[in-house]
C-alpha cells in the first residue's frame, strides 16, 4: 500500500511550548492507524498541524505525496481530509440534517449530496428519524453520530477521529467502533486518536504512541497491545 498521509520530522508549538517534537509517522492507503498518549501527549495538536490550523515549526506534511504543510484548512477538506473534531462540535441549533450538509460544503451536484445523506442514514438509521431535530437536544451518542456523517458527507480520502468516543457509555462506545470499522471495511482511510487503547488497538492495524510530544512507540497493533509500552506512556502523564 503506497501512504496517504506522511509526517516527516513534524514540530509545532503553542508560542513558546513546543507540543510536537520532530514526530513522523505514516498511513497507508486503505489502513486504520491509531494515535495513542495520554492527555496532554500532542494528539489533537498532531490533528491540528495536519489540517493546516497550527503550522508546524519545522518538518513536511504529505497527502498522497503532495506537501499540505503551509496550505490552508479549506484547501485541505478539498482535497479530501475531513475530522471528527473532539466534543463534536456540532451547531445545536440546526436542525440534524443542516449539520450534515454543512460536511457537503464543496459537494456542488446536490443529488450526489442526496445520495451521500442516504448512505449516512443507512449506516445511522436513527438519524433519519431525527433528520428535522435540533442537534442540541440529541443524545450524545446521537450527536457523536452526527459528527461522523457529517465527516463522512465529503466522501472524504483520510478521515481523522480525535476523541470520538470521549464520554460516551460503554454500549454506544462499542457501537462507534462498530462504525469505524465499517468504515474501514469500505475502503476509507483513518487515523484514529482515542484514550480508549484497548478499543483503539482493536480496530487498528498499527498504531503510535505519542508521549510529550515525541514517538516513543510505533508497530503492528496486535504487538502494542501485547507491550507494557502503552501502559507506561499512560502513566507517565
Amino acid at each position: 500500500m503506497s501512504a496517504l498521509l506522511e509526517l516527516r520530522g513534524v514540530s509545532a508549538a503553542y508560542g513558546q511550548v513546543k507540543a510536537l517534537n520532530r514526530i513522523s509517522l505514516t498511513v497507508r492507503d486503505g489502513e486504520v492507524v491509531c494515535l495513542l498518549g495520554s492527555n496532554g501527549a500532542g494528539k489533537t495538536t498532531t490533528i491540528r498541524t495536519i489540517m493546516g490550523i497550527l503550522a508546524p515549526t519545522e518538518g513536511e506534511i504529505y497527502l498522497g505525496g503532495v506537501r499540505i504543510d503551509g496550505l490552508m484548512p479549506a484547501r485541505i477538506v478539498q482535497m479530501g481530509v475531513a475530522v471528527v473534531p473532539e466534543g463534536r462540535r456540532l451547531f445545536p441549533k440546526m436542525t440534524t440534517e443542516e449539520n450534515l450538509r454543512l460536511g457537503a460544503l464543496y459537494v456542488r451536484n446536490e443529488d450526489t449530496s442526496q445520495q451521500r445523506l442516504g448512505e449516512v442514514f443507512d449506516l445511522f438509521p436513527v438519524l433519519r428519524e431525527r433528520r428535522g431535530q435540533l442537534a442540541g437536544t440529541l443524545s450524545g451518542g446521537e450527536q457523536s453520530m452526527v459528527a461522523i456523517g457529517r465527516a463522512l458527507m465529503g466522501n472524504p480520502r483520510l478521515l481523522l477521529f480525535d476523541e470520538p468516543c470521549l464520554g460516551l457509555a460503554p454500549l454506544i462506545v462499542a457501537q462507534i467502533f462498530e462504525v469505524i470499522a465499517a468504515i474501514a471495511r469500505r475502503g476509507t482511510t483513518v487515523l484514529l486518536i482515542e484514550q480508549n487503547a484497548t478499543r483503539a488497538l482493536a480496530v487498528a492495524s498499527r498504531g503510535y504512541v505519542l508521549e510529550k510530544g515525541r514517538v516513543v512507540a510505533e508497530g503492528r497493533a496486535d504487538d502494542l497491545a501485547r507491550s507494557g509500552v502503552i501502559r507506561g506512556a499512560y502513566l507517565k502523564a
